[in-house]
Parts: C-alpha cells; structure tokens; sequence
C-alpha cells in the first residue's frame, strides 16, 4: 500500500496480512492489480515520476522572457506537459506495454496545445488523449516530451551535458561521473556567436574532462533539436547574432529574436555507434531493451522499498527480469514480479 498508494493498508489488505497471506503469489498479484486498479495508485504515479525523471523541478525555472515570450507564463504548456508524461506512464502501466516505450512509442498523450507545440495534427480540447504519431515523428517515449526537456533545461539555454547525465542515469542506469571541483561549469552563449557543441569542443581539449564528456555529451547532443520546452528548432535562439525574427508572445504582443547557428544533433556513442539525430539515437538504445528493463525494474525497487540497489540485490533484478520477458518486460509486469520478488518481501 505504501508503495502503490502512498498511504497505510486498507481493511482487506489487514486481512490478507493476519491471515498470513500476502506471502502466496497469487494473493500478491490479485492485491496488486487491485490496488494499481484503484485511483488512489495516481499518487504511485506522480511520486515515482517525480523521483525517476525528476519531474519535481517542472517549475523550478521559467522560459527566458526575451528569448522565449511565447512560452513564458504559458500555464497551459507547463500543465499539459506534466499531465502527458505521467498519463503516458499510466498507459504503459495500464496495458502493461514493454519498457521499449521509455525510449520510443507509436504514440503519445495528447490536446490542443501539446499537439501544436510539437507541430503535430489537430487535437481538439484540453482533455488529454491516446494519439497514434506519424510514422517519421521525433516525439514518442519520455526523452521527446516537454516535460522531460524541460527539466533538463534551465529556461534560457538547453545543455548536452545535463541531458546526456540525463539519459546516461534515468534511461540506461549509468552513474554520470561527478564534475572536477578545478573546472567551471560552462556559460552557454546566448548572443549566438557559437554554439553549446563548439564551446564543449574546446572544453574536451582539457585531458580532466574529456573523459567524462565523452559519455555525456553524445546522447545530449541528440536532443539539441528541442529547445527549453521542448519545441522543435533547426537553430538556435539568440539575442544579437543572425537573422532577425519575429514571434508572438503569450500576452499577444509581438517580441523579437534572432536566429542564430544551425543544431547538429549528431554524435557517437563511448561504444563507437553514430547517429545523425534523435531518430536514429532512439534505435541505438532499443538495441538493448534488457538494458532499459534493467534500469526499470532498478528505479521501482529504490523507490518501493526506500533502499538503493546493492551487489547483493543484483541477482534478484535479473530474477525479476526473466520472469517478465515473456511480456517484453511490460511495465506491469515488472512491477508485479517486482512486489512478489525476496528484494520486495525482505525489506
């Protein structure tokens, strides 16, 4: 109860425990699947959400008012884009579909706003739905949604670095390494006279960095196309050089900008794999689908049972790992060979 609805048991779980039940598999799944079933689990939702993709910081900044006044005060987006990562999560839960949808799916949650944000087709209405994505979309799983882009981002510029770490820790459960004290951090810059990738170019000249960068940037540079909400760009925003624009401001007032440098979403992985884009990054990470379930099923045990991960737990993950690969790893069934696992039940 505590993990799938933030709060204590109810009566028949109270029951079920004097009886000495909740230790038989069936009586495990069948409480399982009702509590998930209950709309008391929402709060499993948000707080694991929260914890795992570290959705909490969704307001900690807001879009640059000059850069970006068509996004700035835009309640509607920020709302939506949180509401669509957790109900996408909620449909992967409800249908148990497999973890490959972490890193792409065939579809997305969508309204009015979100849809024009992402340059998608028409959805009419505030109420978030299930939308089939055209087959050459960018969007689908949670490393293209605002709200993911958003929190890795600080409001006025988007950083590789940050996104990278992001990718390497939440989506394929790789520590990124701490920041040398010696080095500063960079200053993306935001008068557009080079881009983020030129200036970490020449920051990996330095032999302390390189090695670290050289794990994160990468798959950071994949998400360059999205800017600090998200939105799709083919250049970057800047408030002296390049070509003079014109945008329409949340208050209806006109504001103006200029488009700089062109994005290169492209890089190499540490393994030597390339990609030309966030497309093709999305198919080098299926690959591993184990890989994504691994993290996972690592992510609900922390956050189920308040402890981190020891040596000693890891051959209970890949347990808990075999017994759902008949369903692709599906998100459900993680979590319920996860509550019926010695790592759940012992702690």
């Amino acid at each position: 109860a505590f993990f799938l609805w933030n709060s204590p048991p109810d009566d028949e779980l109270r029951r079920c425990a004097e009886k000495k039940q909740l230790h038989g598999p069936d009586v495990l799944r069948a409480q399982t699947d009702r509590l998930l079933a209950d709309p008391k689990s929402r709060r499993f939702v948000d707080a694991f959400l929260d914890y795992w993709l570290d959705l909490r910081k969704i307001t900690a900044t807001a879009p640059d008012a000059n850069l970006y006044s068509d996004y700035y005060l835009d309640d509607l987006l920020t709302e939506s884009a949180l509401e669509e990562t957790r109900l996408f999560f909620t449909e992967l839960l409800r249908n148990d579909l497999p973890a490959r949808n972490v890193v792409a799916s065939d579809f997305a949650m969508l309204n009015e706003r979100l849809a024009a944000h992402y340059g998608l087709p028409k959805v009419e209405g505030v109420a978030l739905r299930r939308q089939a994505l055209p087959k050459d979309s960018v969007r689908g799983g949670f490393m293209t949604q605002a709200a993911v882009l958003k929190v890795t981002a600080n409001g006025t510029t988007t950083s590789p670095v940050l996104r990278g770490a992001w990718i390497m820790e939440r989506v394929l459960g790789q520590k990124p390494p701490p920041q040398p004290a010696s080095v500063p951090a960079i200053d993306p810059d935001i008068r557009g006279a080079v881009t983020i990738r030129q200036q970490l170019d020449k920051h990996r000249t330095l032999e302390t960095c390189n090695a670290c960068h050289a794990k994160m940037d990468p798959a950071g540079f994949a998400l360059e196309n999205f800017d600090v909400m998200g939105g799709w760009r083919d250049r970057y925003r800047s408030e002296a050089e390049g070509e003079l624009a014109q945008g329409i401001a949340k208050s209806g007032q006109k504001f103006a900008f200029h488009y700089a440098l062109p994005v290169d979403a492209s890089g190499e992985l540490p393994d030597g794999r390339k990609f030309r884009d966030v497309r093709e990054l999305k198919q080098l990470l299926l690959a591993n689908e184990k890989q994504l379930a691994r993290n996972l099923a690592r992510q609900l045990t922390i956050y189920a049972t308040g402890a981190p991960i020891h040596f000693a737990d890891r051959e209970s993950i890949e347990q808990i790992l075999e017994r759902a690969s008949s369903s692709h790893y599906g998100v459900r069934s993680l979590i319920l060979e996860l509550v019926q696992s010695e790592l759940f039940l012992n702690k």
